[in-house]
């Protein structure tokens, strides 16, 4: 042959090479989920490539039939050649420079872009992997036939791979590099949806003691108040404390309330028999209960019985959108700036809320208030004045009343050298 030709088929030997390497690598880095996809939206390529890598070991063993093959004589050529040329030297030489032109241009170059542009390079080749697999599989099944048996014997099975199921973790940290592609509120809202399941209803009720309800003991006048001034549109009703409570009532069944006044017998036989739950229920199975029992409002109760609270679904959905529905100013009033990064804040202040408004990071896995918080770490009512560090941030007793820290003040986080 001219060493045209000679020229030309090392060439051509190179770039078969060169595809069968790459389209390997661009397989095996294709994101699994982005490529189901991208076939159930009717790409062509990524359709076939979904198929082939139902089952790895074939379309393995024709990648690696095919570029052994190439490989093999591409050196068989660069060796004939330079034997008839100069002999043994000359052969030395040529199978020193064919393993360099192969490691580099087949292997190294073709690779790397793989890695860097798997769907480019994947989805064009399986086009034609598709097709090719059909035509030689008697040789690919040979092949897998004696790999498979290899595998057999260190008790490794070969089959169809099934795409794996991710952990909430693993969803988390997708939605973390989400990056651009889904704004910072969406990010935000999905990764509050992840974490329902972690957070108990106790963790967003309001608590037993600041339950706004009817109170049948009381006169009519407070009664029809009560009802007048309320910002909820569902109350519990109940005799003398929330612990006897009767049921609740929704606001809207007093549509005549402006005509003329309420009376207890009314409300009484309007109320809907209570709704109870667990107060360690999370909040992923209250939502769907709330769903399945078409109701918005019920009663926590601890394990003896005894009502902690009360949990709304605005509750829970604001643990996925945001306060929605809380007057800004009620916020101000708990959390209040000193200008000089300190906070002055109320006691009675949900941690997790201080978190989310704060973005600070103070522990939730316990008590659910700051006043909580300090009274277990410190066992003990402190007096006005006393410090200590939470997690970092510094904290001052401000105010208190005996029973319980009124106020605090919270000031930047002192972060570890």
């Amino acid at each position: 042959m001219s060493p045209t030709t000679l020229a030309g088929l090392l060439i051509g030997l190179l770039l078969l090479s060169a595809f069968f390497s790459g389209s390997e690598t661009a397989l095996m880095s294709l994101n699994r989920y982005q490529l189901r996809h991208k076939a159930r939206q009717g790409h062509r390529g990524a359709m076939l490539a979904e198929r082939l890598l139902q089952r790895p070991d074939r379309i393995i063993g024709l990648i690696l039939l095919g570029n052994n093959l190439v490989n093999v004589l591409t050196a068989s050529l660069v060796g004939a050649v330079t034997m008839n040329l100069g002999g043994p030297a000359a052969f030395a030489i040529g199978t020193f420079g064919v393993t360099f032109m192969i490691l580099i241009f087949a292997e190294a170059a073709p690779k790397t872009l793989a890695a860097l542009h798997p769907e480019q390079v994947a989805f064009p080749a399986s086009m034609v992997y598709y097709p090719l697999l059909k035509i030689v599989y008697p040789f690919v099944w040979l092949t897998n036939m004696a790999a498979n048996g290899v595998l057999f014997l260190f008790g490794v099975r070969a089959g169809e791979t099934k795409l794996q199921a991710l952990t909430r973790e693993e969803l988390r940290t997708l939605v973390h590099e989400a990056g651009g592609r889904i704004s910072g509120r969406y990010q935000q809202m999905l990764l509050s949806i992840l974490d329902l399941g972690q957070v108990a209803v106790n963790d967003v009720m309001v608590p037993h003691n600041e339950i706004v309800g009817i109170d049948l003991d009381d006169d009519e006048d407070e009664i029809n108040r009560i009802i007048r001034t309320s910002e909820h549109t569902r109350l519990p009703v109940y005799r003398d404390t929330i612990d006897n409570v009767i049921g609740v009532l929704h606001l809207r069944r007093l549509a005549n309330l402006a005509q003329r006044e309420v009376d207890k017998a009314r409300i009484e036989s309007l109320v809907d028999e209570p709704y109870f739950v667990p107060e360690s229920t999370p909040l992923s199975t209250q939502l769907v209960q709330f769903q399945r029992r078409r109701l918005r409002i019920a009663l926590v109760v601890d394990e003896y019985g005894d009502i902690q609270g009360v949990v709304t679904l605005e509750d829970i959905l604001e643990e996925i959108v945001g306060e929605f529905t809380t007057d800004p100013a009620d916020a101000d009033e708990d959390i209040i700036s000193e200008g000089n990064g300190s906070y002055l804040v109320d006691g009675t202040t949900n941690i997790r809320d201080l978190n989310r408004l704060q973005k600070w990071e103070m522990p939730t896995d316990g008590p659910k208030t700051i006043n909580g918080l300090i009274l277990e770490l410190l066992e003990t009512i402190p007096e006005p004045g006393t410090c200590l560090e939470i997690e970092g941030y510094p904290v001052e007793i401000v105010t208190t009343d005996g029973t319980r820290i009124r106020s605090v003040r919270i000031g930047p986080r002192n972060l570890p050298a």
